[in-house]
C-alpha cells in the first residue's frame, strides 16, 4: 500500500514506464527553429483531435490560456468569463499583468453563464469604454465541480459573442474529460470556438505541457507569443514524447475516473458533515462542502490516515480522480473520511 494516495489534483500523475521509455528514445531537434520531429508529430495529432488547423504545444496550461488572450485581445480590451474561471481566478492576474486586458465577470452556478448573460455584458461602442473582444468558456469547470457544457450549448454562447464580433476560447485543460462524459469527440465541443486548448499533464497522465489549437494564422501569433513569454523550448521531443502517449492511450481511462469520483461522492453524501451536490459530479471531480467543520481539521485528519487532498474555499475540499487512483484508493479515503466526526481535531472553526 502507498504511503499516500493523493486526491488533491490530477496533475499528481507520474509517467508510466512506456513514457519514460518514449522519452528516452525520443528522436530531437530545436523546437524553436521548428525542427523537433516529435514536437511536430504532436501538434499534427493534437490539431486534428481538436479539428483545428494547427496546433502549438507548450509548457503549461496557464501559458497556452494566456498565449491565447494576449493574440487576441490588445491592451485596453475586455473579455468575458464566467467569475471562477481558471484564466481569471488561478492565472497570477496574467490577464492584466501579460496583455493589458481586464476581465468582466458573470456569475453561473454550473460554471456556464446563458448566451443573454454574455449578450448583456458586452460594451456598446463607446470611447469611455473597453473593447469587448473576447469570450472565454472553460469546459470541463474546475470550480464549478468539473461540470460540463455540451457542444449545442457552446455553440450558442460562441453565437452570441460573434454576433457582437467577439472572438472565443476554450479552456480546455480537461476537455477530454467533457468528451468522454458527454460521450463525443473534443472536436465537437470546440468546433464553434476559434481557439481551445487541452492539457496534457492533467487526467491525461503526461508529466508536462498542453497544447494550444486555432488557425494557422492564429498558431503562427501564438508562437511568436509563446517565445516572448519564455515558453520557448529546445529539444522538446524528450517531453513531447510522453505527451504523445497521454494523447493516444489517456483517455480511454478518463471513464473509469469518472466512475470513481461518483462512488467517492456517493461514500461522502452518506456522511452527517458532508454536503455533496451528486448532479454536479459529472466528471472526475468531488466537490465536499462541510457546513460546521473546518477544512484545515479535514486536511490534517486524512493526511494523517494517508490521504492527501486539497482546500477548495473557505469550507470546501476537492477530491480529483485520475489514472493512479484504483478502487481501493477510494474506500481508503472514505475510510478515513468516515473516522472524522469522532476525531478530536474535526472541532468546528
Amino acid at each position: 500500500m502507498p504511503a499516500f494516495v493523493d486526491f488533491r489534483s490530477d496533475t499528481m500523475t507520474v509517467p508510466t514506464p512506456a513514457m519514460r521509455a518514449a522519452m528516452a528514445a525520443a528522436k530531437v531537434g530545436d523546437d524553436v527553429w521548428g525542427e523537433d520531429p516529435t514536437v511536430r508529430e504532436l501538434q499534427d495529432e493534437g490539431a486534428v483531435l481538436l479539428g483545428k488547423e494547427a496546433a502549438l504545444f507548450l509548457p503549461s496550461g496557464t501559458m497556452a490560456n494566456q498565449v491565447a488572450i494576449h493574440v487576441h485581445c490588445r491592451p485596453g480590451d475586455e473579455l468575458v468569463c464566467e467569475e471562477r474561471s481558471h484564466v481569471f481566478f488561478h492565472e497570477g492576474g496574467g490577464i492584466a499583468r501579460l496583455s493589458g486586458t481586464q476581465a468582466r465577470t458573470l456569475v453561473a452556478a454550473d460554471g456556464f453563464p446563458t448566451p443573454a448573460q454574455v449578450e448583456a455584458a458586452v460594451r456598446s461602442d463607446d470611447p469611455h469604454y473597453p473593447r469587448s473582444r473576447l469570450l472565454v468558456v472553460e469546459n470541463t469547470h474546475n470550480q464549478a465541480g468539473g461540470r460540463v457544457a455540451s457542444a449545442a450549448r457552446v455553440a450558442a454562447l460562441a453565437a452570441s459573442a460573434r454576433q457582437h464580433g467577439m472572438a472565443t476560447h476554450c479552456d480546455g485543460a480537461r476537455l477530454y474529460n467533457a468528451a468522454v462524459a458527454l460521450g463525443c469527440r473534443p472536436a465537437e465541443l470546440v468546433a464553434a470556438l476559434d481557439s481551445t486548448t487541452l492539457c496534457l499533464s492533467k487526467g491525461l497522465g503526461a508529466p508536462i505541457g498542453s497544447l494550444l489549437a486555432g488557425t494557422a494564422d492564429f498558431i503562427k501569433e501564438a508562437r511568436r507569443a509563446r517565445k516572448a513569454f519564455g515558453g520557448g523550448m529546445r529539444q522538446a521531443g524528450v517531453i513531447a514524447a510522453a505527451a504523445l502517449l497521454a494523447l493516444r492511450d489517456g483517455p480511454a481511462l478518463l471513464a473509469a475516473d469518472h466512475a470513481r469520483a461518483q462512488q467517492l461522492a456517493r461514500g461522502l453524501v452518506e456522511l452527517p458533515w458532508a454536503r455533496i451536490d451528486t448532479v454536479a459530479v459529472e466528471t472526475n471531480i468531488v466537490m465536499c462542502d462541510l457546513e460546521a467543520k473546518a477544512p484545515d481539521a479535514l486536511l490534517q485528519h486524512l493526511n494523517a490516515h494517508g490521504v492527501l487532498a486539497a482546500k477548495a474555499g473557505p469550507r470546501r475540499i476537492r477530491f480529483v480522480l485520475h489514472r493512479d487512483l484504483d478502487d481501493a484508493g477510494v474506500q481508503r479515503c472514505l475510510a478515513a473520511c468516515r473516522t472524522f466526526a469522532a476525531s478530536p481535531s474535526s472541532s468546528p472553526a
